[in-house]
């Protein structure tokens, strides 16, 4: 088994020695055309209203077949070598970093706010004592499940429902919403990184497809590196404060094209109509229920996704990305499906676990390592 080693300034990949652990799965939503389209819980029960301008919202035929309708490739050849287990470690960046964790929350600074917040996998005691933890200007209370509501507590003065963030070069809004989240996801820092370096190098313009791409930071650091971008998320809230992001990071200009639809619905028109795309970057929920009563289970429907995504791959394609959320395995489940997956196509398949870096007061002192999620991704060489 081949063991791998990547150290950049502010990213570490380091050997894991064990199975992962698991983290609490982002919140799943309704989806607005299917149950794959999910993202964010904070959007249940909304309605698919009339897109803004320059939103793409597709209306689907009837005669198009559903995700189920469509077979698993039969795929042949030699499984993809294989880089395992990866740590992707990352300190924070640009307006983030984690300051401290234990007894079940983790205390973080975004910008000018030091925020606390429920987190499962911290299961040891705080590093910084009490007073510190008490001098915040944000506590989410209620519910700590991911999937549950709650409110936020301002101790010092009440805060505004947003403000300003940067992560790498990329100005964007974090947001107080009541399903704990703040707009950003910062473990996916190490994905985000790997992307902008690889379209910077390419030579060419890259075209990423970002897939339950939230509030569209990801997009947007690819699209301030030179991609081509298309942005598909279920939830219209979504894609209105990731066009929100995009103002206020001054790339109104860029090439980004916002889709409102089901991912599954879209990927398999994608495939049918013969598109590709250099990066995809796919994050799909645990679960997911549809407005109808439809259903996405990772287990059961993650296969045949990757399987389309793996059909949309262009023939110089740089990178196949998957991160897996709260789901109780190891992220050889994930590892061992990329690889058969990306049977015959070369490469290399590399997967273990996104972690982040306490990194105290000023963001420069290493602590212990916060588990976040599993991950896979299949690159070229």
């Amino acid at each position: 088994m081949k063991r791998n080693a990547i150290c950049t300034s502010s990213i570490k990949l380091k050997h894991a020695e064990d199975h992962v652990r698991q983290k609490e799965r982002r919140p799943g939503l309704k989806s607005a055309a299917g149950p794959s389209g999910g993202r964010r819980a904070d959007d249940r029960g909304t309605r698919p209203a009339k897109p803004a301008p320059g939103l793409e919202k597709v209306r689907e035929p009837a005669s198009v077949p559903g995700a189920i309708d469509r077979p698993l490739m039969a795929r042949t050849g030699e499984r993809p070598a294989e880089r395992v287990p990866v740590i992707l470690e990352s300190l924070g960046a640009g307006d983030f970093h984690l300051i401290d964790s234990g007894n079940g929350e983790k205390l973080e600074q975004y910008g000018p706010y030091r925020i606390v917040r429920p987190e499962g996998q911290a299961l040891w005691q705080p590093s910084l004592p009490k007073q510190v933890w008490e001098k915040v200007d944000a506590v989410f209370t209620g519910d700590t499940d991911e999937e549950g509501t709650g409110r936020w507590r301002f101790p010092k003065e009440a805060l505004g429902e947003t403000w300003p963030l940067n992560l790498l070069g990329v100005d964007f809004y974090g947001r107080f919403t009541s399903f704990r989240h703040v707009g950003v996801f910062p473990e996916q820092i190490v994905h985000w990184t790997w992307m902008k370096q690889q379209v910077e190098a390419a030579g060419r313009p890259l075209k990423v497809l970002n897939l339950f791409g939230y509030t569209g930071v990801a997009s947007l650091v690819a699209a301030a590196a030179g991609a081509e971008v298309t942005h598909v998320d279920a939830s219209k809230k979504a894609i209105g404060w990731a066009r929100e992001n995009q103002a206020l990071s001054r790339l109104e200009k860029a090439p980004i094209r916002w889709i409102c639809e089901d991912a599954m619905k879209f990927i398999l028109r994608e495939e049918r109509r013969g598109n590709s795309y250099d990066i995809i970057l796919t994050d799909p929920p645990k679960f997911g229920r549809g407005p109808n009563g439809e259903v996405w289970h990772l287990f059961e429907h993650l296969p045949l996704m990757l399987d389309i995504c793996r059909e949309i791959l262009s023939p110089k394609a740089v990178g196949l990305v998957l991160t897996a959320y709260s789901i109780r395995a190891s992220f050889y489940s994930i590892h061992e499906l990329m690889r058969e997956t990306m049977r015959g196509a070369g490469g290399a398949v590399e997967s273990g676990e996104l972690v982040i870096r306490e990194a105290g007061l000023d963001g420069k002192a290493p602590g212990r390592a916060l588990s976040t999620s599993l991950f896979s991704r299949w690159v070229p060489k």
